[in-house]
């Protein structure tokens, strides 16, 4: 009886044995689950770099040349708070050469406008989880940016064409709105900024009235040039392709809907 006990067990430890490759192919896909703890994307050469970049409107990667520095455990904390933004890392030299990096750096990529924005020296020296928070913050335009009027510089973009949609999100219509938009946004990639004025909420009152606009002429398109403050406003029942297309082009092309143009008292530069 004994020897059949002992034989039962030395079977079930043969069997683990043979099984534990298993197991830890299991722990090792549960780091992928979502309640998982996160890590930034281990970028290794140029080309991974660049597909990362790529695939994403928005991407922030860290380059650094020392892993111990106080920034690199800052930067990791980030991946748990904006789940939706990408995150790289690199210490590869050839990649922090061809994005111009000497030392350590964090740099924001934005694809709408392919520009480069980074943090470097006594900048990233002096980091702290605030301060890289407002960094991405600040400088994460999308295809589509929603309005914000405390979180969002739009006057730090390169694009100095902006186009507002002044919409209420709970209308019904808003998604299909949307959807339109954003195919119409691709149209103008890197020369117009497309931006959502959610106008159901009160603060954005002010931007609405900027165009002398009043909510009943809602939703309406309203395009701004930030080097003269040149703007038009084009209230709609609609919102199209086709409508967004040709106001762009016609605001490019120096015709203007807006019949009045006052040339005194023009609205100080200011962020909306």
């Amino acid at each position: 009886m004994e020897a059949a006990q002992f034989t039962c067990l030395f079977l079930l430890l043969l069997l683990a044995c043979e099984l534990l490759p298993e197991v830890g192919a299991e722990v090792e896909k549960s780091s992928d689950d979502p309640g998982a703890t996160q890590e930034p994307t281990w970028l290794t050469d140029v080309p991974a770099a660049m597909e990362f970049i790529a695939a994403a409107e928005v991407a922030v990667l860290g380059f650094f040349q020392d892993l111990e520095i106080p920034a690199v455990s800052v930067f990791r904390s980030m991946v748990q708070k904006y789940p939706d933004v990408p995150f790289g890392i690199s210490t590869d030299s050839g990649v922090l050469a061809h994005y111009n990096v000497t030392g350590n750096s964090i740099s924001l990529f934005r694809l709408v406008d392919n520009e480069q924005l980074d943090l470097e020296g006594e900048d990233v020296e002096s980091i702290d989880e605030t301060k890289l928070s407002r960094f991405i913050e600040i400088n994460s335009l999308y295809l589509v940016t929603e309005y914000n009027p405390v979180t969002v510089g739009l006057f730090n973009s390169v694009i100095q064409i902006h186009l507002l949609l002044l919409m209420s999100k709970a209308s019904p219509e808003y998604e299909e709105s949307m959807r339109r938009y954003q195919q119409a946004a691709q149209l103008f990639r890197g020369k117009v900024l497309f931006i959502l004025v959610d106008s159901g909420l009160q603060h954005n009152g002010k931007v609405i009235s900027f165009f002398k606009l009043s909510k009943s002429q809602l939703p309406a398109l309203a395009i701004y040039r930030t080097l003269d403050e040149e703007w038009d406003a084009l209230p709609m029942a609609e919102v199209s392709v086709e409508q967004v297309q040709n106001f762009c082009d016609g605001f490019l092309q120096g015709k203007l809907l807006r019949e009045n143009h006052e040339s005194e008292g023009k609205t100080p530069k200011v962020e909306l």
